[in-house]
């Protein structure tokens, strides 16, 4: 077993006591100090600004080359913003135990800079705010947006620590094209390569932002998918759901491929690869945020009315 291994999980054992009394002190302290400077920075640093900002933005991007009007457009990206808002909040909320546990000093709840009950009380007001922003793209769109925001939900307070892990990943980035979609007259659903693309960029983020934690989470007791598999062969796994959704997206859509096409599928494969040589680094996940970005450029290059 590794040195890090080992040592991390004595903290985790050594730490534990003091955890529990540290989680039950803060959730039971209220919502904590009025809105300030300091809250606000603590609140945006425990949404997990990136991917939030991510997945908000290529829902806005698919809303543009969908054909949406003005109105509906930020309906749309409104709700899914509320919802990953609400899962990122949930996501820190839920991780802080292990977060104390393991020393996570760049966790605002680990830091001290935001009260866990104040996250709690943002992630239960971003959700009930999604609700009806959902809704209100249609019934059948909003269900298939909910049914997203579920997924991430259960996956932060169960399915992270089974074999199940990816699927939440797979099942709410799938969901998004549809949402946008089905919100158009005569609720349209996606091409079906548009959503396997998305799925298997879902499921690839999923392994690409485990892999730093790898250890520390075996340490902590998740044992998700990619735990279970071990860094190099996540990393290996990981970086072929990317490719493979990019060569989806390349593909799948009728006509002639374009040099823009050819090019992404090709850029996509070298950064992944020179990712991989550095599994446990901080460096796959920004690289298939990267690669998610000039995905985004080609779906509305191919959706566009």
């Amino acid at each position: 077993m590794p040195a890090r291994t080992t040592q991390t999980r004595e903290n985790a054992e050594n730490a534990a006591n003091a955890t529990n009394a540290d989680v039950t002190g803060s959730a039971a302290s209220g919502p904590g100090p009025g809105p300030g400077p300091a809250l606000v920075r603590g609140l945006a640093g425990a949404c997990h600004p990136l991917p939030a900002a991510a997945v908000t933005l290529f829902a806005a991007a698919l809303t543009a080359a969908a054909g949406h009007g003005p109105a509906r457009a930020a309906v749309t990206v409104g709700a899914v913003a509320a919802g990953q808002l609400s899962v990122g909040w949930c996501n820190d909320r839920a991780d802080l135990r292990r977060d104390l546990a393991t020393g996570r000093r760049d966790k605002p709840l680990v830091a001290g800079t935001v009260p866990a009950a104040a996250v709690m009380w943002a992630a239960a007001v971003s959700l009930l705010l999604c609700v009806p922003l959902s809704l209100a793209c249609g019934p059948l769109a909003g269900t298939a947006h909910l049914v997203g925001v579920a997924a991430a939900w259960a996956y932060n307070l169960r399915l992270k620590s089974t074999a199940a892990s990816w699927v939440p990943y797979a099942l709410a980035f799938g969901l998004l094209p549809a949402f946008v979609t089905l919100s158009l007259p005569g609720t349209p659903w996606p091409p079906p390569w548009l959503t396997a693309a998305a799925a298997l960029l879902g499921a690839g983020a999923h392994f690409a932002n485990v892999l730093p934690d790898i250890e520390d989470d075996l340490a902590t007791g998740v044992a998700g998918l990619p735990q279970r598999l071990g860094l190099r062969v996540s990393a290996a796994v990981g970086g072929l759901l990317v490719i493979g959704s990019t060569a989806t997206l390349v593909l799948g859509p009728p006509g002639p491929v374009t040099a823009y096409g050819w090019t992404l599928l090709a850029a996509t494969t070298t950064a992944l690869l020179l990712a991989a040589r550095r599994p446990a680094g901080r460096l796959p996940f920004p690289a298939t945020m990267a690669v998610a970005g000039a995905d985004v450029i080609l779906l509305v290059l191919e959706l566009r009315p």
